[in-house]
């Protein structure tokens, strides 16, 4: 291989790494700040807030005689409290009595310890709450009446006579959803709209609304390797012309996973690219999952409506929703891998975080900073699991402690510890076998 081949690989893997090591390091000093301040706010001292492990890069003694730190592995962060034994907060130091007990962690109050380790994954489902919120708010909602903004760049016989600035008032004679999706698929490359075009109303043709246009590709996907790019037209799968979206579906979920040639339509040019569809598990809205070979091709729209700014009250209801469907559709497919209803390659370990990383930040900002309220809900999920090493296991210690009076014992904890960071261990070993090897 030469160094022209080499340098935009190397390219690529540097942005790669940095998107997954900017996404990591402000969500892990979300969580640790939540940890942090709630420890401070109930009389807890931190000795140290490091983002990041091993030889420490910079670091600040602040006025509370908290030294803030950056250390050179950017992949976690901790807060070691006084008298702490270790950055996990287990155990004790034995070097602090008198009044400073109360300003350690194992000897405040049961409240205080409890608060301040559940803090962490509540800042994580926090950020994602203000992230979401945020990019539903910048992005804004087709504004009512449904107004073309911008067209689609199309081939010339899927374009029609719609226009800029029409109100959409029916396509092949009915409403629209939020979607700009009719209720029943429309089989032609165009077909009848009704819009009031300045005041007046007319009868034209117009896009198919679920014309096979790409609207984007997601990361890691058989068609983000192939190539594919949002806002390519399908024109063609396996030879077959197909004039709407679903027809796509049908195509795929019909291939047995054999590789497709697609037929694309990208900046005026005809291409051909072969994707091997993939099977994979998607969540249905019961909680149950359905098994179907995919592409990894999102569908977008024939026009880009005119948007309007949402209310704080709508953006919040929506991110608070988002946040739900992470939670429940998490859950769900953990329970389904454990009990072997779908596959264990809906498990991604952090090389495939890594990948998403690079590949979601490369698609822009917007897109990036939602992945990262995806991350940060995730994150905030996982460490509420009841296991030794996590917050949810810690919480779990306080619960014992609030049931029997007394906390487990040192020996106890040796092997819950133990044992709660064996299981971790493997299962980050068995996803990083799954990014590399298993699930290709």
């Amino acid at each position: 291989m030469s160094l022209a081949q080499l340098l935009p690989q190397f390219g690529n893997l540097a942005f790669t790494l940095i998107a997954f090591v900017v996404a990591l390091s402000v969500i892990v000093a979300v969580h640790e700040y939540g940890h942090y301040i709630v420890g401070r706010w109930s009389g807890i001292h931190a000795e140290v807030f490091s983002l990041g492990f091993g030889p420490v890069l910079f670091s600040r003694i602040d006025r509370r005689g908290t030294r803030w730190q950056v250390a050179a592995l950017p992949f976690g962060g901790y807060v070691k409290f006084l008298g702490d034994a270790n950055a996990a907060s287990v155990g004790s130091s034995g070097d602090v009595a008198g009044d400073m007990r109360r300003h350690t962690m194992l000897g405040a109050p049961l409240w205080a310890r409890a608060a301040t380790v559940l803090a962490g994954p509540a800042f994580n489902f926090v950020l994602a709450f203000v992230l979401f919120a945020g990019v539903i708010m910048s992005s804004g909602t087709p504004r009512d009446p449904l107004t073309v903004a911008s067209l689609t760049p199309l081939p010339a016989q899927m374009q029609g006579d719609l226009r800029p600035g029409d109100e959409v008032l029916a396509v092949a004679g009915q409403r629209i959803d939020e979607a700009l999706l009719p209720d029943t698929d429309l089989a032609d490359a165009t077909v009848p709209y009704e819009v009031r075009r300045d005041g007046a109303a007319l009868a034209i043709s117009g896009p198919n609304p679920r014309l096979p246009v790409v609207g984007s590709v997601n990361p890691g996907s058989r068609a983000f390797d192939a190539g594919v790019r949002p806002g390519d037209v399908v024109l063609a799968v396996y030879g077959e012309p197909v004039a709407n979206f679903t027809r796509i579906i049908e195509i795929v979920s019909e291939s047995d996973g054999r590789p497709l040639p697609l037929l694309l339509w990208r900046d005026g040019a005809e291409i051909t690219l072969v994707v091997t569809p993939k099977r994979q598990d998607l969540p249905l809205a019961d909680g149950s999952f359905e098994t179907r070979w995919l592409l990894g091709i999102v569908q977008g729209a024939a026009f880009e409506p005119e948007l309007t700014t949402p209310g704080l009250v709508t953006a919040a209801g929506a991110a608070l929703g988002q946040i739900r469907y992470i939670t429940v559709s998490s859950v769900s497919a953990l329970w389904h891998i454990v009990s072997g209803a779908i596959s264990t390659c809906n498990l991604s370990g952090p090389v495939g975080i890594a990948e998403a990383s690079g590949a979601v930040a490369a698609q822009g900002a917007m897109p990036y900073v939602w992945f990262l309220g995806v991350l940060s809900a995730a994150i905030g999920l996982l460490n509420l699991f009841p296991v030794p090493v996590l917050d949810g296991g810690h919480l779990v210690f306080h619960l014992w402690e609030a049931v029997t009076g007394n906390p487990p014992s040192d020996g106890a904890l040796r092997v819950l510890m133990a044992a709660g960071l064996a299981v971790i261990l493997t299962l980050m070993g068995f996803a990083v076998l799954n990014d590399l090897v298993l699930c290709r």
